[in-house]
């Protein structure tokens, strides 16, 4: 039989499928964001930050605002990884200048108080309704990220209320009590194949799992906690969606970065910048498509110095499928005319 499937257009979905580009696509992790006044502005409209996430019409405008400001080869979803807690039945807040807070699950008797993966449905209804929307109104050339937390990094912010610098809690509570945190464990993983297979079914052409945490889960627990639930994760979705790309992201993993393609089944393992793309090079994109990894701070600093390291990057990464990308997420000091350099130093 002939292969009928269409080729793959998008400069993303040909780097995911395996292409090496004479540029590599580029996009941003929290490309739309603080840094950017027409976002502020949105924001301020929608009220706070969780009515912006619901808001369909505002989250639209805010996900397209850096697309028609800088032209990059790929939108992402505006929304927050934990929005799935809030959805299962956790309480959700956020504390201006000090970042989100949960309801706690430390013991059985919090789990038992969640629902079910299959009910958060209703609650996320907006989200999958902004990604019906981007997928409408985006041009044919900028491929449709959707994206979730991955279970390890949301069971710390639930189990903890709140972020924490080491994730102790979190590591306490896997210690002390393996059975109610390996059942907190499934029912996050149960919940993220079911909220990114609603995006897709919405319209999102790729799903990225950010496991922000992932390098605090050391040797055999990052194996189990990591690396098995990206790979429930990615086979349950590509077993519904066939031919969706992955993209996986376990921050600051280091060694364990090698062989994450294929342990996980992802089509592009993201990478940091505590690596250099030269061992990402040796060590990781010979399995894979690859993205990253300029230091965020760049977006702050600017100057030479930041074009000679974006340059560095994709020089080092042109051997292989490399998506260009921060090796984190844009931070709101960062001034907006640096992006576009960054952008012009890529495809320059």
């Amino acid at each position: 039989m002939p292969d009928t499937t269409p080729p793959k257009t998008k400069p993303i979905l040909r780097a995911l499928a395996g292409e090496t580009l004479p540029t590599p696509p580029i996009w941003m992790m929290r490309q739309a964001g603080r840094y950017l006044p027409e976002y502020r502005a949105t924001r301020a409209e929608a009220g706070d930050f969780l009515s912006l996430c619901y808001n369909s019409d505002l989250a639209t405008e805010v996900t397209l605002q850096p697309i028609r400001r800088y032209g990059f080869d790929a939108a992402i979803l505006f929304a927050d990884i934990l929005l799935v807690p809030q959805a299962l039945g956790a309480d959700l807040w956020f504390v201006t200048g000090e970042g989100p807070r949960l309801s706690t699950i430390t013991d059985r008797a919090g789990l038992d108080r969640l629902k079910p993966a299959a009910d958060i449905h209703e609650t996320l209804a907006p989200i999958y309704q902004t990604v019906r929307n981007l997928s409408g109104v985006l041009s044919p050339e900028v491929a449709l990220i959707g994206f979730a937390g991955a279970p390890w990094t949301v069971a710390t912010y639930m189990i903890a209320g709140r972020g924490t610098p080491d994730q102790g809690p979190a590591h306490a509570l896997k210690d002390s009590d393996r059975s109610v945190f390996d059942a907190l464990m499934e029912r996050l993983t149960e919940a993220t194949i079911e909220y990114l297979s609603a995006q897709i079914e919405a319209g999102a052409e790729v799903v990225k799992i950010f496991d922000s945490w992932a390098g605090s889960l050391k040797g055999a627990d990052f194996d189990r906690y990591a690396t098995e639930p990206a790979r429930r994760i990615t086979a349950a979705l590509k077993a519904r969606h066939p031919g969706i790309p992955v993209i996986a992201f376990p921050r600051e993993a280091g060694e364990k970065y090698i062989g994450f393609h294929g342990k996980t089944g992802a089509d592009c393992v993201a990478v940091d910048d505590s690596v250099s793309a030269e061992w990402v090079a040796e060590h990781v994109q010979v399995d894979g498509c690859v993205q990253g990894n300029l230091k965020s701070s760049h977006m702050v600093t600017g100057g030479e110095e930041m074009i000679r390291e974006t340059r560095r990057i994709v020089a080092a990464l042109s051997g292989g499928p490399h998506i260009f990308n921060l090796g984190h997420g844009i931070t709101p000091d960062a001034d907006p005319d640096n992006v576009q350099r960054m952008i012009d130093a890529v495809r320059g």
